[in-house]
């Protein structure tokens, strides 16, 4: 009895091994998580990067208390590939398309400078400077755009930075 007593540690790391590999074969790791699609958009108010009043997420940005459709975006002046999507939020501005910025985990003044360089496609930015409003939305990681209809629920999530062709799809989902 004692002998088996010595291969438990073995025994015990061989069953996670498979029971991980296992995991492995059947999960796609290019499934995004989708939790928050066909949800009202959270119940949150963040500061807003001008002025630094609070702001309701929900109906940002404020139009006689009816929010209509727009992409929410969570960008940070820190993310590379948000540099590469800027220009396709400035085209979705060019457009009339409205577009809310959220600075997940960023310094303002760094954000700041980051739309200035860039270019503001923004209708109102807010700061979710501890990444509680990420949290909330489920965010797994920045760039991440949310499309919110007209009912303020949310009608589909794009992660990464935006295409010519993602962009049709989320609009696409407004009609």
């Amino acid at each position: 009895m004692k002998r088996w007593i010595g291969f438990t540690p073995l025994i015990v790391l061989i069953a996670l091994g498979v029971l991980f590999a296992g995991y492995a074969l059947k999960h796609d790791p290019h499934v995004q998580p989708h939790a928050l699609v066909g949800k009202p958009v959270p119940a949150l108010f963040l500061p807003d990067l001008d002025n630094g009043s609070l702001v309701a997420v929900h109906d940002a940005p404020p139009r006689q208390g009816v929010a209509g459709p727009r992409l929410i975006n969570f960008f940070a002046s820190w993310c590379a590939p948000c540099r590469v999507e800027q220009p396709q939020l400035m085209a979705l501005k060019a457009r009339g398309v409205t577009v809310v910025g959220v600075a997940y985990k960023d310094d303002p003044a760094r954000t700041r400078a980051f739309l200035a360089e860039l270019g503001d496609p923004f209708a109102v930015k807010l700061v979710d400077r501890n990444g509680r409003a990420g949290i909330e939305f489920g965010v797994t990681g920045v760039p991440e755009t949310f499309l919110v209809g007209e009912n303020g629920k949310v009608l589909a999530k794009h992660s990464g930075p935006l295409t010519d062709a993602n962009v049709q799809d989320l609009l696409a989902k407004l009609h």
